[in-house]
């Protein structure tokens, strides 16, 4: 079980980082949390799937990261389309500023 959520949060990395380089963004460190729920009645499956993305850079867009998320996650990604039918994705991010 351990492996789909590895799996869900690795399907996104390197759609993300393409995009944000397409729209020139000066990207330094990425990384992934990603946590999942699982029904308390067996079959235990994922209902919920949390991943949350830690873009760390110069100047990077909101706006860029936001859009490279959701066009991974809705788009690009086929472990997302894969568990979506029968459990709920959620993302999130943030943006560390570094310094020069």
């Amino acid at each position: 079980m351990e492996m789909l959520l590895v799996a869900v949060a690795a399907c996104t990395p390197a759609d993300i980082i393409s995009i944000l380089e397409k729209k020139l963004q000066d990207v330094n460190d990425y990384k992934i949390e990603v946590s999942g729920e699982r029904r308390e009645e067996y079959p235990q499956a994922f209902v919920k799937f949390h991943v949350h993305y830690i873009v760390s850079g110069r100047g990077i867009s909101e706006q860029a990261v936001a859009q490279a998320i959701e066009l991974s996650d809705t788009k690009y990604c086929s472990v997302a389309a894969t568990v979506r039918p029968t459990a709920e994705i959620t993302t999130s991010y943030e943006i560390v500023e570094m310094k020069i």
